[in-house]
């Protein structure tokens, strides 16, 4: 039976324990008034961790970390404050994986904290924002505490019955935004490269950020094209609003966008409400290799921080600085690469630190997010370099073609011992 309690007199003590684990939704999804309530008693309670993959709320300082140990798949979103000064314990994981680690214990879940729409005539609530782990993590808590808002959109996909819960706020307050990323010139130029890649009938899947807002601002010539993602922004609105995203040729959930997460403003969130053309999905059905299989013409875009001349990407760290993380890339570089006309795209800037630093480089400075074996596309601003099927030698060549002229040279040097070698 749930327990319905005012947010101002919720004593989460009564429900939380010394050392337990806490998890949450992430991204947009974030239930930020349970958020304020742990900061503010976590240390009446003690010992207490958190699980948190992404954040936008700002919530999460480096205070914060003092008083409840934080873990997260990487640092996105304001995340990146934390590993700055070492306040971060990062769990090097696909965000697919998430829900599994949840389900088999390795990521600790005593207590669940989501963040749900009002419920619906048969008493379900949506789980809104985010859906990815959210199944996961309600199905293994000791307790499930939901912040039920009503600004929060009923989306289709998942749902929670409210006997699940065990207690309830009520509120009403704006949603975590993450506002549209200013596009310049060199987003642009990177756009033109991939939205080359993008035929009629294609299935998308991207991120958010300016690179993908500028490459579905091209998209409007084309016809019939689906979504497929683990995440969404606003300008997925503006092409179901010019007729360009209609689902019509994808083989399953024909009709309908598949997404694990609205992350935007508001205007996204109000177009998901009881939106029957747009289903919200965990990652065991968004990032499922026998799902992707089936979708013929999957263009995935995605992005690092750094790609090497044999086609190793790094997007999680530069030398000491962890910066970004794993997410879903894997996952979709695999199955955009291996769909029938699909293609997978990683795409960066040439250059870093206002052109001082290259981002195509001869060896990674951190980790090997995704394999060279698994890379199709990479683009820049320079152009695209087409490395799937690719001698070594062929990519280190192609990946010199796309770097910035400043640094090319240097590159070729790097590239003729490849090709001296043939490794």
């Amino acid at each position: 039976m749930t327990v319905t309690v005012d947010p101002a007199a919720l004593d989460l003590s009564q429900y939380l324990k010394a050392g337990d684990a806490v998890v949450w939704g992430q991204a947009c999804g974030e239930p930020t008034t349970l958020i304020e309530t742990l900061i503010a008693q976590a240390e009446g309670i003690g010992g207490l961790s958190a699980f948190a993959a992404t954040s936008f709320s700002g919530l999460l300082t480096e205070d914060v970390a003092d008083r409840i140990a934080l873990s997260s798949m990487g640092a996105i979103g304001t995340l990146r404050s934390l590993t700055k000064v070492n306040k971060l314990a990062v769990i090097p994981c696909h965000v697919s994986q998430v829900g599994p680690m949840i389900a088999q214990g390795l990521i600790g879940c005593d207590v669940a904290f989501v963040q749900v729409s009002p419920a619906d005539a048969n008493g379900n609530h949506s789980f809104g924002l985010i859906s990815d782990y959210a199944r996961a993590m309600v199905d293994k808590a000791r307790v499930v505490i939901a912040e039920v808002n009503d600004r929060v959109p009923f989306s289709q996909g998942e749902r929670i019955a409210a006997s699940e819960i065990d207690v309830a706020i009520h509120v009403s307050r704006p949603p975590v935004e993450v506002k549209a990323a200013a596009i310049g010139e060199t987003d642009e130029a990177i756009a033109r490269h991939v939205a080359a890649y993008v035929e009629d009938g294609s299935v998308l899947q991207t991120g958010v950020g300016a690179v993908p807002d500028a490459v579905l601002r091209l998209l409007a010539d084309r016809k019939d094209l689906g979504v497929h993602s683990g995440m969404l922004g606003d300008g997925l609105v503006d092409l179901v609003e010019a007729g360009v995203i209609t689902n019509a040729r994808k083989k399953i959930d024909t009709g309908v966008s598949i997404n694990g997460a609205l992350i935007g403003t508001q205007r996204l969130y109000d177009w998901a409400h009881n939106n029957p053309a747009m289903r919200m999905c965990a990652t065991s059905y968004t990032h499922d290799a026998a799902v992707l299989a089936q979708l013929e013409k999957l263009v995935t875009l995605n992005s690092a921080l750094e790609v090497d001349l044999t086609g190793q990407v790094n997007a999680e760290a530069s030398g000491p600085a962890y910066l970004g993380g794993t997410g879903g890339q894997v996952d979709f570089v695999r199955a955009g690469a291996r769909s029938p006309g699909g293609h997978s795209i990683i795409a960066l800037p040439a250059t870093a630190k206002r052109g001082s630093l290259s981002r195509i480089v001869p060896a990674l400075s951190g980790p090997v997010t995704t394999a060279r074996t698994d890379v199709d596309v990479i683009v820049t601003e320079f152009g695209a370099a087409e490395l799937k099927g690719q001698t070594l030698t062929e990519r280190a060549k192609r990946m010199v073609a796309i770097a910035h002229p400043d640094f090319r040279e240097e590159l070729d040097k790097a590239a003729f011992e490849i090709a001296r070698r043939g490794f």
